[in-house]
């Protein structure tokens, strides 16, 4: 199993050049011509396969930051800020859904290049495993500090994928008396397989997981949402450098300005039958 705290994605952009609108697009405070590498850990991994077994696809989502100003020496953060994450197979960069998975999103998974010149994904596994299928060994795992991932495996009824994801719990409840246990930890990454295309999918879901029994599973998906009229006088208000501000006040963008960040909340449930399996990870 995939040690994620060990394994990363580390990144080299192009060499930057100016937006011909925004004085801090992307948010790169540097000169023209300047590069900068980036690296993060991994949060999990999502595996899709056939009905015969065959893995179709393999995406990862990346730790998250808050949006910034890079590479500053002062006013790093941004405000208004945003969650920026990146979710991506070996080749792409998967849209990160905004919206709730009934209503359709004009996105497009993209190239890795497109953005990189360089990437390097760095996969570390854990020595061994032993799969805990009682809840005795996972209560004694768990109180003995033992590292602790999750496998949970479903099949979407559209296509017939078999999605499998991987990931490290990292809360677990026990009611040790009673022989109870529940997993409740993310964040995971779902694919929204509407936009499955056989090679690619072209927009996931940021979800957490929870599970108390063997053969189900629940998600709370995460969407966008707007926040009221008088919450966003304070919520718009950029403090130190404003990203949306013109190089040139009399040379605007059409659309200009452009959307400021929307709040995001965990609102949307998926309620799917599975096999889940808790598994002590062992370092070496």
């Amino acid at each position: 199993m995939i040690n994620f705290p060990r394994s990363t994605f580390t990144w080299q952009i192009h060499p930057w050049t100016p937006d011909p609108y925004y004085k801090w697009a992307g948010g790169f405070v540097g000169k023209p011509g300047q590069v900068y590498h980036v690296r993060f850990d991994l949060d999990s991994c999502c595996r899709l396969r056939d009905g015969q077994g065959r893995e179709m696809a393999e995406f990862f989502l990346g730790a998250p930051c808050h949006t910034e100003y890079t590479i500053a020496h002062t006013n790093l953060y941004q405000i208004p800020s945003a969650e920026w994450r990146l979710a991506f197979s070996r080749t792409h960069s998967l849209p990160i859904a905004r919206r709730p998975s009934d209503e359709r999103e004009e996105v497009r998974a993209t190239l890795l290049s497109r953005g990189f010149q360089d990437w390097h994904l760095n996969l570390r596994a854990f020595a061994g495993e032993r799969v805990l299928r009682e809840v005795g060994p996972i209560a004694e795992a768990t109180l003995a500090g033992a590292a602790l991932n999750a496998r949970t495996c479903y099949t979407d009824a559209g296509t017939g994928l078999e999605v499998e994801l991987e990931y490290p719990v990292n809360v677990m409840n026990l009611n040790v008396a009673d022989g109870e246990f529940q997993v409740c930890t993310g964040p995971v990454l779902l694919p929204d397989l509407a936009t499955w295309d056989g090679s690619q999918v072209h927009r996931v879901f940021v979800a957490h997981a929870a599970f108390s029994r063997f053969d189900r599973v629940e998600f709370i998906l995460r969407r966008e949402v707007e926040a009221a009229p008088e919450e966003r006088a304070w919520l718009d208000q950029p403090r130190g450098r404003d990203r949306l501000e013109l190089a040139d006040p009399e040379k605007r963008p059409p659309g200009d300005p452009p959307a400021r960040p929307r709040p995001t909340v965990f609102n949307e449930i998926w309620d799917l039958e599975a096999r889940n399996a808790v598994v002590e990870v062992l370092e070496g």
